[in-house]
């Protein structure tokens, strides 16, 4: 799988001659990318003087598996005033939006994040301001496949165990708020102390009762994101052998924080998986 993110938003760089340019740079690189919902290139008022004040091409998934060019701009979607476009025009360089959710009553609403870049023209001018959105389905996805295979690791399931040791999980906003998840494992923090740790991305690990279950929560920041990684497992898990179970969950979530660094930076770097 190749997500090229950062090769869109340079194709774009590339073509700022035309809107029609544009528009085949967007398409050019997008059905290579099928785990990013849409790319878009949100013009500066006025940058294409025949596209006047809003020009905002959108590639995107319909409800089909191809990708589709949309114009989103206008007085209604007045996309200069979002604090995403605003970010970017002040900050200067790329980052990544907080989470939302977009509705429109097709099959692509949904939870998202969208990674967001500043474009420069050749006089160092902001031409654009460009995104890739990506769901939060393909993220739980991911994050479940990294659960399965930590848990078919041999340091999970040597003799000295003895037990099937089982663990997930879940990431956070810095709010608190549980982002992804396993289907019925929604996390709800209250505990102020606990975030304290999420907004000033701080680590540690705490017991509490998840869905009625007594367990030991490891957790630990991303960097670059204001998310937090968490691997949750049973108490009466980590019990026989506790010493045994605590330095393998902590290296889990070590390699679980590394791994969703890793994938969102994929986005940016267009690396391969």
């Amino acid at each position: 799988m190749e997500l090229s993110a950062e090769n869109v938003f340079n194709e774009v760089e590339k073509h700022l001659v035309s809107p029609d340019a544009v528009i085949a740079a967007l398409e050019s690189e997008s059905n290579l990318n099928p785990d990013v919902r849409g790319y878009f290139a949100a013009f500066e008022p006025e940058f294409f003087k025949e596209k006047g004040r809003w020009f905002e091409p959108y590639v995107h998934h319909s409800d089909s598996s191809k990708f589709e060019m949309t114009q989103v701009g206008s007085a209604r979607h007045d996309y200069t005033q979002s604090k995403w476009y605003v970010r970017a025009k002040n900050l200067k360089m790329p980052f990544w939006s907080d989470p939302y959710y977009y509705y429109d009553g097709t099959n692509i609403s949904g939870h998202y994040c969208t990674y967001v870049k500043p474009v420069f023209d050749s006089e160092g001018k902001l031409a654009c301001v460009c995104g890739a959105d990506i769901t939060f389905e393909w993220l739980s996805k991911e994050l479940l496949n990294i659960d399965d295979r930590s848990r078919n690791a041999k340091q999970v399931n040597i003799y000295r165990l003895k037990r099937n040791f089982d663990f997930y999980s879940v990431v956070f906003d810095k709010d608190g708020t549980c982002l992804v998840h396993p289907q019925d494992k929604n996390v709800v923090i209250t505990d102020e102390v606990i975030l304290g740790n999420l907004n000033n991305h701080v680590g540690g690990v705490v017991e509490m009762d998840i869905c009625g279950v007594p367990s030991v929560v490891y957790y630990g920041p991303i960097e670059g994101l204001d998310w937090t990684v968490a691997v949750i497992a049973s108490k009466s898990d980590l019990q026989k052998p506790f010493t045994y179970m605590s330095i393998i969950l902590a290296l889990i979530a070590v390699i679980g924080i590394v791994a969703v660094w890793f994938i969102c930076r994929r986005i940016k770097y267009a690396e391969e998986a």
